[in-house]
């Protein structure tokens, strides 16, 4: 890649990334705007929809958010604290870079979590999934239909319905707080139809172990599971040197 060019989202990502930001309307909660956009940053950055290193201004976001500069100006300042976003002197604030480090950390606290809730779901002999299931469907039509964003959350659906199969929800929301690197690796991973096709295989798989109460075969199957992404991490930091660092 010649260095004077700028990284480029593979061409699956850049709808998502054309689609910008969402604005923030009143929710009737009184929900803080500040804190509404600092969730709307966290889902873009999480999503490549603003990319690793793009920069960030003030009086850009606030516009394309619908909001003063003031809650742009405290969500961003959360950001640098979470370590999402990086003030380079003499060059402006921009979206933090994947760290393969981090990206390795997330995948041994889901891979330790979820394995746990998978055996916690095993021991409940009600245990209906019924809903795992349906997920699966979900993912069958977004791999006929190439839909990677709709598989994403899918995706993230069957993992978090085993986590509330567990009686553990709140460990699924701990589990997301962690990942948001190896999010953003998934998603430059893009998988293509093949790949996504094998994905939807070890979903089945890891949902039978659970229906026929076999914690052995979830523990091997969702521990393969969840080191994918981190098999990709050095050949995507070599095809886009400039979203990572470390």
């Amino acid at each position: 890649m010649n260095p004077s060019q700028e990284p480029r989202i593979p061409e699956r990502t850049s709808a998502g990334r054309d689609a910008g930001l969402s604005p923030i309307t009143r929710d009737g909660a009184r929900t803080r705007t500040s804190d509404r956009v600092y969730e709307e940053l966290v889902a873009a950055i999480r999503q490549l929809r603003l990319a690793p290193g793009a920069s960030l201004s003030e009086t850009d976001l606030a516009g394309q958010l619908h909001v003063s500069r003031t809650p742009v100006r405290e969500a961003l300042a959360r950001l640098v604290d979470a370590g999402l976003v990086r003030v380079v002197p003499q060059v402006g604030t921009r979206v933090g870079l994947i760290s393969l480090r981090d990206v390795e950390e997330a995948r041994f606290v889901r891979e330790s979590l979820e394995v746990a809730a998978f055996e916690v779901a095993c021991a409940d002999p009600t245990v209906d999934v019924t809903v795992l299931r349906e997920l699966l469907e979900r993912q069958e039509h977004s791999c006929r239909t190439e839909d990677y964003d709709a598989f994403f959350l899918a995706d993230e659906a069957l993992h978090c319905e085993i986590f509330s199969l567990s009686g553990y929800p709140g460990a699924w929301q701990a589990v997301q707080r962690m990942k948001l690197q190896l999010d953003r690796l998934r998603r430059l991973a893009q998988p293509d139809a093949a790949t996504m096709r094998e994905l939807i295989d070890e979903h089945r798989l890891i949902v039978d172990a659970l229906e026929n109460a076999d914690p052995p075969a979830g523990r091997a199957l969702i521990s393969r599971h969840a080191r994918r992404a981190l098999e990709r991490g050095p050949a995507l930091r070599a095809e886009y040197p400039g979203y990572f660092t470390d």
